[in-house]
């Protein structure tokens, strides 16, 4: 498109000059000019054009001079228009006045035009590169409202209430929370019913950060919940989401999980442990138990793997606490991580207290260790405890 340039000035000869000059530039369309005769006729054009990207203007003009005329435009906040301001060489102190309020460049009368061409040349060269930054500054508008939309959508998919359509719901405390590094996360949890006294409950962590991760978790945490509801023992159920995410993996991304069933009337639990961060048990009597590391890969890496199960006994006032490494290496300013001892002395000193304490006192207390240092991953925390 033409680069369309108004000059202002109230001696006419000027218009025959440059439409003379820059008449190729013209021809080829590169060019546009438009001609005002003082600084209220420029106005008018600019209102009636307002594509046009550069001024010249003469300072000393009838009716509006061109200072005013400069204190005019800048009140219209159009970065990427550009003034350059003609006067006559002894008119310093107004050249001077000029740059100092916002003009882009200055050339002296009578006007060299191989110097005005230059510097043409050059306030083109700056309102393309601030177009330029102004394009990528919408699309960066465009990208963080399509995140924020993301994120409530992801939010939208862990559960919000922790009370369960099952015989006993009064029988077991639950609480999960998920605070992501960025805008989107890759951690998860879940939890659903399966039948009337037995749970399904997952924590999760997608390998990587974003955008990608984000999308991983999605179909990491669908395929789960609709596996974990077709009753199968909790191996076979990672075993058949593994080998479906095997077979759609995109960019070797992968995902650990620790899945497990949890029986309210006896308070077992059959679990699998897919690569995740073993879980501990806060035992009603304040001591704390480290689950075993049954050794399992990690989802999505391999097809037809095999997995694992275990199982464990929760008694009355145990709580079950999962959470991803988000909490244990969760870092200070000194790179000091809070680890696996910080987090069992944390919940030592939580015995007996509801999950939803656990969890916001483990949450509270990575901060406070964090002191300020910026968030680099992921932290989600599940607990269940039985009354």
């Amino acid at each position: 498109m033409a680069v369309k340039i108004l000059s202002v000035d109230d001696e006419t000869d000027l218009e025959l000059l440059l439409t003379q000059f820059f008449r190729r530039q013209i021809r080829k369309g590169e060019y546009e000019f438009y001609f005002a005769h003082n600084g209220l006729e420029a106005l008018q054009l600019l209102l009636k054009y307002p594509d046009i990207s550069i001024i010249l203007s003469d300072i000393n003009m009838p009716e509006m001079d061109g200072l005013t005329l400069l204190a005019k435009i800048n009140e219209m906040r159009v970065p990427s228009r550009k003034c350059i301001m003609v006067s006559a060489y002894g008119d310093m102190d107004n050249i001077r006045h000029a740059m100092n309020s916002g003009a882009f460049d200055f050339a002296t009368k009578p006007i060299d035009l191989d110097d005005l061409q230059r510097t043409i040349d050059k306030a083109i060269e700056q309102i393309e590169y601030i177009k330029s930054a102004q394009k990528e500054h919408a699309e960066l508008v465009d990208i963080q409202s399509d995140l924020s939309v993301a994120r409530e959508i992801q939010q939208g998919i862990l559960p919000r209430s922790f009370t369960l359509k099952v015989a006993d719901p009064g029988a077991v405390d639950i609480f999960a929370s998920m605070e992501a590094a960025k805008d989107v996360g890759g951690d998860f949890y879940d939890l659903f019913p399966i039948d009337d006294h037995r749970i399904g409950f997952a924590i999760a962590d997608v390998s990587g950060k974003g955008v990608p991760a984000a999308i991983f978790m999605a179909v990491s945490h669908t395929l789960i919940k609709a596996t974990g509801i077709r009753d199968l023992a909790s191996n076979e159920c990672m075993e058949t989401v593994n080998n479906i995410l095997c077979g759609e993996s995109v960019g070797s991304m992968f995902v650990t999980v620790f899945y497990g069933i949890y029986d309210l009337q006896t308070g077992q639990i059959d679990y699998t442990n897919a690569g995740h961060n073993p879980p501990y048990i806060l035992h009603a009597d304040g001591s704390v138990e480290m689950l075993k590391n049954d050794g399992n890969l990690v989802l999505g890496v391999m097809e037809d793997m095999k997995f694992k199960r275990s199982s464990l006994q929760l008694n009355p006032g145990d709580a079950l606490v999962m959470y991803t490494d988000g909490v244990t290496e969760a870092e200070n300013k000194e790179h000091a991580q809070f680890g696996e001892s910080r987090l069992e002395a944390e919940l030592a000193a939580l015995q007996g207290a509801p999950s939803k304490q656990i969890v916001e006192t483990v949450l509270s207390k990575v901060r406070e260790f964090a002191d300020g240092a910026p968030q680099s991953d992921d932290i989600t925390q599940l607990v269940i405890r039985r009354k």
